[in-house]
């Protein structure tokens, strides 16, 4: 289906795309007002943060409820930003609301359940608020726009999306794997969609944000959305990926806006592709890696010899073949090949001598 868009008209500046900022919890009233007031000396225009926190793992901090929602209304009223909180079910919807909550945003676990949308969808019939829908855990884009039909199907026009990229196994450089090309695909579908970057849970660290929400402005991204605390060590939640308020504005001072009508901008998002690229085969090769060192402590435990030269052949006749098909040439596939399985053999070989 098509979905039926009115704009969202966020504030912004002109040197500047939207920014939505606050901390990832709602910790205490004095948190709130003070990360707020610090935010709103910088010029931030809204602010967010987590009223109903939803955790891999019951024990953590879930969130102050209903009681954190009158600080929300005290910021808006004392600095003029606008507020914006995630809501995961009917009555979050009720409650954010009923204190005058201005947007509201649907997080990854709640997009990835059909049946979690449908009742949002259901509560929000007759509002005009809008909602953000982040991307769900896993890299699915018909899921993804299946959220958004839901909304817009009740009658939600005012709709934007959020990239926070897509969980994954093992150790890897991001919290969230960005796997660009799904908001990139999300964006050549749906092209009047506003689509909001959120580096905090990509990247996971602090350190990470500044690059990345400059990839974002790079892939023509409308907007960030970046946690903020005025004391982010202290925070009760996700501590290592939020930034104060003046170094958020730092990094924010820092953003090339790049002019979409330059012929070249065309080169700038395919190095951003292979840059992407380039960060799955490092994931790929960390899991053969793994994968190798099983079968090194197989070996170990079996008295069998590292090097398996039958094989090693194997793997290099096979993968050469592949490549011809795919337009390499076999002596670069090989070439390749042969430094994967020299790493392979050297850590096998420690784990033998272990």
């Amino acid at each position: 289906m098509e979905l039926e868009l009115e704009p969202l008209r966020l504030p912004s500046d002109n040197e500047r795309p939207f920014v939505i900022a606050g901390p990832c919890s709602a910790e205490t009233e004095e948190q709130v007002m003070t990360t707020a007031r610090q935010l709103a000396n910088y010029g931030c225009h809204m602010f967010r943060a987590g009223i109903w926190k939803p955790r891999t793992k019951p024990g953590g901090f879930e969130g102050n409820g209903e009681k954190a929602l009158p600080w929300m209304q005290q910021v808006k009223k004392e600095t003029g930003m606008l507020t914006a909180t995630e809501v995961a079910t009917p009555e979050h919807v009720e409650l954010a609301l009923k204190y005058g909550i201005d947007v509201l945003w649907v997080g990854a676990r709640t997009t990835a359940n059909p049946f979690a949308m449908q009742a949002l969808a259901d509560a929000l019939k007759g509002t005009d608020v809008p909602v953000l829908v982040k991307n769900p855990t896993n890299p699915d884009l018909e899921l993804w726009i299946g959220a958004l039909e839901r909304l817009n199907l009740a009658g939600i026009k005012r709709l934007g999306a959020i990239h926070r990229g897509f969980s994954s196994y093992d150790n890897k450089i991001y919290r969230n794997l960005p796997t660009w090309q799904i908001p990139i695909e999300l964006h050549r579908r749906i092209p009047d969609l506003p689509i909001v970057n959120d580096p905090s849970h990509i990247g996971g660290r602090r350190e990470l944000i500044a690059p990345l929400c400059q990839q974002a402005m790079d892939l023509g991204f409308d907007g960030l959305i970046v946690e903020s605390h005025c004391d982010p060590d202290k925070a009760w939640s996700d501590a290592k990926q939020q930034v104060t308020p003046d170094v958020l504005d730092y990094i924010l001072s820092l953003l090339v806006i790049r002019d979409e009508t330059v012929t070249t901008e065309g080169i700038v998002q395919l190095r951003k592709q292979i840059d992407e690229i380039d960060n799955q085969l490092m994931e790929m090769l960390s899991k053969r890696m793994r994968v190798c060192r099983e079968i090194g402590y197989y070996k170990k435990e079996h008295n069998m010899t590292v090097l398996q030269t039958s094989r090693y052949n194997e793997i290099l006749d096979k993968r050469g073949a592949q490549g011809a098909l795919c337009g390499m040439a076999p002596e670069f596939v090989a070439k390749v090949f042969e430094n994967i399985h020299e790493e392979s053999v050297r850590q096998q070989i420690e784990i033998i001598n272990k």
